[in-house]
Order: C-alpha cells, then structure tokens, then sequence
C-alpha cells in the first residue's frame, strides 16, 4: 500500500475530509500516517503517535502528502521538499500553489481530462480551487461544457463558515447577544416594532458584539467585503472568479470573463450565489434546463416555484450534502441570451474537501 501522510487534519476542511474518508472506507487501500505542527508524539486518529509535520526528511517517506494546513504551511514546507528531491504527489486544500505553472487545480467532475493530461506531463501538484467557482462549476458544468458562456457575474452570499472555524464562533455569539437583547420586546404582541428596531440597531452599533473576527457585525446584517483588496478595485476573492473559472477549465489562453461581488452573510455553513450569464446563442429554456441538469450527478434542478425553492435551494436545506441545487433559472428582460439563477452548495464538501479526496483516490488508482 501506498504511504499518504495527512497535515493539518484537525481543522475544519481537515475534518470533512476525514468524515468523508471514513464515509466511502477511503483509508482501507492506503498506509495512513498524520503529521501535526503542534502536537509531535501524541496519539493520532489510528492511535499511533503524530509525526512532525515541519521535518521533511520525515514527509519525504511519503507516496503522496495531503496537506489541509492552510497556505502558509505550503509556502513555508512544499518549496523545501521539492529541492530536496522529493518525487511525490503533493494533494492541497489551500490557494498557495493554485497559480503554479506545474500545479493542476482539480474538479475532476468538470475537469478530469485536463488532471489526465497534467498526469501524464509528470505534474506533481494538485489543489483544490476556490469554493465558490468549485460550486458554480459543478452547478453549470452543462453551459460550459457546450461552449455556451460568453461572459457571466456572480454574486456571492458567502457564509461564515467560509473565514474558518472562529468566524463561525463569532458569528453565534453576536446571534445570540442581539437575540437576548430583542427578546422580551418580541415575545411582546404589545411592543411596537419600531421600537424593536431601534433596539437592535442600536446593539449592532454600540460597540459590545464581539467582531474580533469579521471586524464588523455579521448577525442581523451582512459584509459586502472579503479578502484583501486589489488595484483593480476588487478583492482577491473577486479577482479568483474569473481567474481560477479559466484555470480549471483549461481556458486561459481565450478566457471566459467572470466578474461579481463577494459577500458575507449570517449562513453558517455553504456559499450561495446569483448568477447572470450571456450566453453566445439563444436557446430555449427547456434546452438550457437540460444542459444543466444532465452535466453530472450531483446538480439539482429546482422548478422556479416558490415551494421547490423553500424546500430546496437554501443554506439550511444542503448543509451537509454533496448535491448542488440550481435554480430561480430564467431568462432576464435584457435579452434572450441573457439568464439568471441561483445555486447554493456545501463549500466544505465541493467547495473544498471532495474534490481533494477524489484527487486523492485517483492518485491511489494510478499508483
């Protein structure tokens, strides 16, 4: 069996993708080691004591290391090993090497002819994209696999799942600071609601919720800002749109245009987005519904009906599933080429964890 050394495991991403291993019995066709930064000799998961995640005379032992540490870990190791020889396969869950020329970012359901070819070149690297372009792909995998995306925008509800395991924290308790100050005036009948308002306008805006995390308050509103800004005017979760869009597609040479604006909302977990797209022809909405509901197992169509999309297309409704549910889909009054839609999915699974575990799991088919 082949050696597959496993680092930052613990953390959120970490996590489902050992949740999702055990789910598919991934571990049995493997030789299991973890690595650790801060916990060196201890019991692991298989009760055998954790190996230093920072030697790499230890790391270079492995077939295959799945790193899930986060983009600093891989500045600061993955150069160091790949100078010293180290001939594996390098499987990341974070942005550090997304822009490398000899690195692959993996979708395998949207682009697995493209990791063939890379494997075949000898390409060592595989990362998993942004979530919120992983999402959009797996949910109009059909449009663009017909060629039929001329330009498209995406507005992002991002959840705060999405800032990590502490954002998630904050997040719950400043929910529950506005709700205990709102709560005898709405249980109430009497109160005016005004007054309710004012209330808890005022504990958003007088300095108590905790906002060490998100630097602003997130209950009972939302951020139009993440990530760190560019020249452009954009932020460099904007910038990835279009950027990573093209690079799992293997369109850079002729690149789709992708635009939008990212935004924090009060979900706990899964990114949602609406999106507008032109298209380079008219087709009729039944055609365009069958494009995206034939693309691969996972995308939903949801009927654009209110009762489907209570039911299906919300945060609450996918967390924790692997289906990405499309729908709102329609045409725009700006033209017949012109649709909208929304789609909504688990940022930890498609967005992050699953498209590292299968690139894993092909790996271990080749080897």
């Amino acid at each position: 069996m082949k050696k597959v050394g496993f680092i930052g495991w613990r953390g959120m991403v970490g996590s489902v993708l050992m949740e999702r291993m055990r789910q598919e019995n991934d571990f049995d066709g493997l030789d299991a080691v973890f690595f650790t930064t801060s916990q060196v000799g201890q019991a692991g998961p298989d009760e055998q004591p954790l190996r230093d995640a920072k030697d790499v005379t230890a790391l270079m032992e492995m077939d295959i290391l799945v790193s899930c540490q986060g983009g600093d870990y891989t500045k600061a190791i993955h150069p160091g090993l790949r100078a010293a020889g180290w001939q594996g396969y390098w499987v990341d869950a974070a942005s550090a090497l997304r822009m490398s020329e000899d690195s692959i970012v993996v979708l395998d359901p949207v682009n697995r002819k493209l990791i063939d070819q890379g494997l075949e070149k000898g390409i060592k690297d595989f990362i998993g994209g942004n979530c919120t372009v992983s999402l959009m792909l797996m949910g109009l995998q059909g449009l663009f696999d017909a060629g039929l995306v001329e330009w498209m925008t995406a507005m992002t509800y991002q959840s705060a799942s999405g800032a990590g395991a502490k954002n998630m924290k904050e997040l719950v308790m400043q929910m529950a600071d506005v709700g205990s100050a709102g709560r005898e005036l709405a249980a109430d009948p009497a109160s005016e609601v005004l007054e309710l308002d004012r209330l808890i306008s005022a504990k958003l805006n007088d300095g108590s919720l905790p906002i060490d995390q998100f630097g602003a308050p997130l209950a009972a509103s939302l951020i139009p800002w993440i990530d760190s800004a560019l020249d452009c005017g954009r932020t460099r979760e904007e910038w990835k749109g279009m950027v990573e869009t093209n690079r799992i597609l293997g369109t850079e040479a002729d690149p789709i245009r992708v635009d939008g604006q990212c935004v924090r909302v009060g979900a706990m977990r899964c990114h949602s987005q609406a999106l507008t797209l032109k298209l380079k022809k008219d087709l009729p909405l039944a055609e365009i519904e069958r494009l995206i509901a034939d693309a691969n197992e996972w995308v939903r169509l949801v009927p654009n009906r209110k009762e489907e999309t209570l039911a299906q297309l919300t945060p609450a409704a996918v967390s924790g599933h692997l289906h990405v549910p499309v729908g709102r889909l329609r045409k725009t009054v700006i033209g017949p080429e012109y649709i909208t839609c929304f789609t909504v999915g688990d940022q930890l699974l498609w967005g992050a964890a699953e498209p590292v575990r299968r690139m894993l799991m092909i790996l271990l088919g080749r080897l």
